[in-house]
Formats: structure tokens, sequence, C-alpha cells
């Protein structure tokens, strides 16, 4: 059922239509016996709430000292992942954002937030809700910024009172004091918040805002643990965090019946969350339209899903009572059936946008937009663009327009292609139609090796494929690849952007197979394999060997060579990588032959003797002294 504490108006709850099952992650097994004191009735109120709550009208956030973004990476065209340096937890923590519908139309406007908490078993790469749901492709037309926060896993997303398993979790100092500064600065968003959460998160959803008074105008549990310290409550937090990573309850909260387990209680904290808007919802256990059936009636395979889902309903149903007892509205949602799984908990997701649209005063559906001419006719050729977002606009040179899985740009010469997915957000990272690429000349295309994918731009090209990423290649470094065969060529693909040598005036691009190097008197060349080993051994351009002036040319039994401006690296399969220095020794080696002369390639650099320098080769040495080159057998 569907019941709105407060108003007493009750209404039947959707069940979501079956579909095919998808991959999904549940909490760890917890054993039905921790189960079976709450089904009896012992859902008691616990300890009192131990600290006193500030009521008052939250102060501007300061970001405290140290609180930094270290590194942003453009995942898409409106999904960003940011590494912020968290004093509090003493290391960066990545969190990605789900930018809002009109992010690119209206550069100068600002967004509220609605951050989203995972659960118990939360990875460290990226959040289960882009995982596991379809949420940046839900929240594509919202006018929200969605804050994903990365990892935290079993952490309840608290600030623990001990280090423990390799992790100082301080999740809420993080989360409400040294990540909205960073959101409010140059990622546009306001102080108008809201929270969702699952499971471990839809717990955090309760006892943030409550422990935040005014920091969240929305806060969303979906099969949250809503009473925590209630008989057997935690223990089954102890098991459950025990299984999902190894970690100990009491490092978070202390010793159950102390007082940051009341500290961190929803049900005890619940009269500090009057004023929020509230949803919660939780499933029955028994098996519902995602789970697999088992051959017993209503119980489904997901055995470890329903136990928890039957705790999440009685701690839910708690909460809520206590919530109708002191008179807090809330909107609370009980399934008929299902369990703790991520298909359902993205149908309560959906769910509950219109509330969280209203708490948070944007719009609940999009605007109507509609494709027409080049642009129109390049949405039709590639329906897997979606629906429009925004009307066309113009932007440097021509014009936009944002559809839901990418956008579509036409030049001033009449052409019209889309951009999307991870090459969208390469571009976006370098300036879109206004950067250095200029605007795309062809559509999204396979490579043939079928390895990735790119666009041509006017002045460049972004390859990707799953394993290197989207970076962009350009300019003399990008003719140069280009000549070497482009990906099919020695190098590979590129693994990083162009970034400018440090200490002298040049730039350089990583590959695969080594790198690309530009410098103003040589142009671009290729380092690669044992070369570039040798080259990075003798500190690159930096080094005495200074900026390559050659890429590399084969010599005689396989092998091959670099020119630089203070020497060459030769390599062959016999001798290996060994360099050789303008002056004495190479004009010697060269009056030999080279390699192909009776010393053959260089075994070894040049070190130093008596009165001078020595470096061998394969058939012998050349030795400088008082600058007189002897060659020796």
């Amino acid at each position: 059922m569907r019941t709105v504490l407060g108003g007493r108006r009750t209404v039947r709850a959707q069940q979501p239509a079956p579909r095919a099952r998808r991959g999904r992650r549940v909490l760890g097994a917890v054993a039905a016996a921790l189960v079976a004191p709450l089904v009896a009735g012992t859902l008691a109120a616990g300890a009192a709430y131990a600290e006193p709550v500030d009521r008052s009208e939250p102060t501007a956030v300061q970001a405290p000292a140290g609180v930094t973004v270290q590194r942003v990476d453009w995942l898409a065209d409106r999904r960003v992942a940011l590494w912020v340096n968290s004093p509090a937890m003493g290391t960066p923590i990545q969190v990605q954002l789900l930018l809002a519908r009109d992010w690119n139309i209206e550069p100068e406007a600002r967004f509220p937030a609605v951050y989203m908490l995972d659960g118990l078993r939360a990875r460290d790469d990226e959040s289960g809700w882009t995982i596991e749901t379809d949420a940046e492709a839900f929240f594509a037309d919202k006018n929200v910024n969605v804050v994903l926060p990365v990892g935290g896993q079993s952490s309840f997303y608290a600030d623990w009172m001990d280090q423990n398993n390799g992790r100082n979790y301080q999740w809420e100092t993080f989360l409400t004091k040294e990540l909205p500064p960073i959101l409010e600065g140059n990622w546009r968003t306001t102080k108008d918040r809201g929270v969702v959460g699952l499971s471990m998160g839809g717990t955090a959803a309760m006892f943030l805002p409550a422990r935040n008074p005014g920091f969240f105008k929305f806060a969303g549990s979906l099969s949250g643990i809503l009473t925590t310290t209630t008989l057997g409550m935690p223990q089954a937090i102890q098991y459950a965090m025990q299984d999902a990573g190894g970690f100990d309850s009491s490092a978070m909260w202390g010793t159950p019946g102390g007082e940051q387990w009341a500290a961190h209680d929803p049900y005890l904290l619940a009269d500090k969350l009057e004023g929020v808007s509230l949803y919660v919802s939780s499933g029955s256990g028994s098996t519902g339209p995602y789970d697999q059936p088992s051959g017993i009636p209503g119980v489904s395979t997901n055995y470890a899903g329903m136990g928890l889902e039957i705790l999440s309903r009685l701690t839910s149903q708690a909460f809520a009572t206590k919530l109708n007892k002191i008179g807090i509205p809330a909107q609370v949602v009980y399934r008929p059936s299902g369990t703790h799984s991520w298909p359902y908990w993205e149908f309560e997701l959906h769910q509950l946008w219109p509330q969280l649209a209203n708490a948070l005063g944007v719009e609940v559906t999009k605007p109507n937009c509609s494709a027409a001419g080049a642009i129109g006719d390049a949405a039709a050729a590639g329906p897997w663009i979606g629906d429009c977002l925004t009307p066309e606009y113009a932007v440097a040179g021509g014009r936009v327009q944002d559809f839901r899985f990418g956008r579509i740009f036409s030049s001033t010469d009449g052409g019209a292609r889309p951009v999307a997915g991870a090459i969208g957000g390469a571009y976006q990272a370098a300036g879109g139609p206004g950067g250095p690429l200029g605007y795309p000349t062809t559509e999204e295309r396979g490579t043939p090796d079928g390895r990735g994918r790119f666009n041509h731009f006017q002045q460049g090209s972004i390859y990707w494929t799953p394993q290197t990423g989207a970076h962009a290649v350009r300019g003399a470094i990008r003719d140069e690849w280009a000549r070497q065969g482009w990906e099919g060529g020695p190098l590979g693909y590129p693994v990083a952007d162009e970034v400018a040598t440090p200490g002298k005036p040049g730039v350089v691009q990583g590959f695969e197979i080594g790198a690309l190097y530009w410098s103003e008197p040589f142009g671009a060349h290729a380092v690669q394999g044992m070369i570039m080993g040798k080259y990075a051994e003798l500190g690159y351009e930096n080094g005495w060997l200074g900026f390559p002036k050659t890429s590399e040319i084969p010599v005689k039994d396989g092998g091959r060579f670099n020119e630089f401006e203070g020497g060459n690296i030769y390599w062959s399969p016999l001798s290996g990588a060994w360099s050789v220095r303008t002056g004495p020794v190479f004009d010697a080696w060269k009056s030999a032959g080279y390699e192909n002369g009776r010393l053959g390639f260089p075994v070894g650099d040049e070190f130093p003797i008596p009165g001078g320098v020595q470096q061998n080769f394969q058939g012998g040495f050349v030795t400088v002294v008082d600058n007189v080159a002897t060659v020796r057998p």
C-alpha cells in the first residue's frame, strides 16, 4: 500500500511490471534468525537520542582547507567524474555528476542537487546507480545535478569513530561540509538538495537530513534499515558489514547501545525530519516480478534479498508509525512483493521523481521540443540518440541540439553530425566546437580492427576503446600517427591526452606502445618499446638526449634506432636498448661503420674510466682518454 502519513490518505501502490532479469547486487547474506526477533514484535524504541541537533538556520558552507579537485574526467557530454581531495578522509574521493538537462543550453544557470547513495556493497570504480539501473538515461531530461559518491562499502555514509579495514571513513563530513563548496563553485549547483538512498544508503538518507537540519529538502529511503538500535539490529548490521568487505561495526559507532548508535538511528531522529519531504518504500520479501521463484510459493531464489527486505519492511513500518505519531507527513510505499534488489529500486526512483521534483522546485516533465532541418535529418538517421531534450541553439560557428544520449552539431558547411558517449565527453573536455578540434566532420564510426570507435573533427580526431578510454589526437601528432598507420600502426591507440612537456617547450601524447613527442625545432616523432624505456631511464626530453629528431628507423638484424638532440638510442633483439652520445665515442663508432661495422650494436651505455669514458659494443669497445678516441677489439 502507499500511505501518506499525516494526511491519512491511502491509495493502492503500483506494482512494477515484470521484465527480463538483469545483473544485480544484493547486500550480504543475513541469517533468517536475525529476522525472527523482529517478526515476533520486538521492534522497541531503543536508547534515547543522546546528542542534541542544532535546529538553527544553516549558514553558508565554507570549504575546509585542503578541499580541492585533483582530477576531472568527462565520461560523456553531461557525465563527469571528479576526484575531490578530502582532508577528513585523507584521500581523493571520486564523485560522479550527471549534469542537468539545461547544463549546455543555459551556461550561466545553476541547478538543484540530488545525492544518490549506494548500498552496502558499493564499488570503488562506479556507483551502483549507474551500473545497475537506468539512472543516467532517466535523469537526462531532469533539470537537476545528480551527485553520485563512489565507494564507501559498508560505510553507512557516516563519520566513523575509528579507522577499519584500511579505510578512514568520514562520509558525513565529506558529503555535507567538504563536497558542497566544490559543487556550488564550478559545477553550478544550488543549496537546494535532495537525497535518495537504497538499503545502507536508505538508512543514511534519513539520518543525514536529521543530523544536518536544512541541508536536504527531500529524503528518500528505498529498502532502508530505518531503526538501527532495536533488538537484533546491531547484530544484523554487523553480520552484513562483515560479509560485505570484512568491516567491524564497532569501528563505525562503537559498542551497540552506545551514544553513536542512537545518534544515527532514523527512528530516534524522526522528529528532526520536520519540514523535509519524505519518501519511504520497501517490498515484502516475497517473490516479485523481478525475482526468480524457488519452487516454494512466495519464496524466490534470492534468499538473502528476501531476509533483508523483510528487515527493511519491518523497520520502515516502525519508522513510518513514529512519523505518523509525531505528525510528520511522509509518502510511504509498501509493495506487496519484491526482494532486496536493484530492479525494485530503479522502479521506485521513477515513482518518487514527481515528489522530489516538487520539493526542489523543478518541473516534473521536460518541455516540448522537436528536431528539424539538418539536425532533424541526423537524428532520424541515428535513432539511437534518443529524444530531444532542448530546442536547437547557437554555439560558436554553428548550431547544436541536445538529445537523451548525445548531441548533434551542425556547422556552417551544412553538415550535422552526432557526438555521444565517451567521445562526447572527450569533446566536451576539449571545449566542444569552440575548442581546438572544431566541428565534427564524421559521425561516430568503428575502427577497422573492430576494437574501437572514433569521430573525425575539423582539426583532429577522438578515438575510444574500452581499455584506453576516449582521447583527442590533433595537429602534427595526429599527422605523424596517421602516417604510421593510425591505430593499426606500431603505436596503437592513444591512452592519454596531449600535454605540455615539463621543463622544455613541447608536447607529448601517450599511446599503447609508446609516445609521440612534438617540439618546434624537430616536429612530431614517436618513441616506443624498449627505446622508450631507455629514454625514460635517461630523463626523457629533460635529460641529455633532449627531444627526438626522428621516429624509429629500422636497421640490420631487426634492430631499430631513434635519433635525439644529444645522441641516439639503438636497440636489437640480441643487444637490448642503449644510448650513444653525440661526440667522440659516436664519431669513432661511426668511422667503424655503426652497427654494420666490426663493433656492432652497443651493449651498454657510456661509463667513466680514469681520464675519460668507455662504451662497450658487441665486437669491442671505444675509449676516449684525454679527448682521444680509440677503437679496441
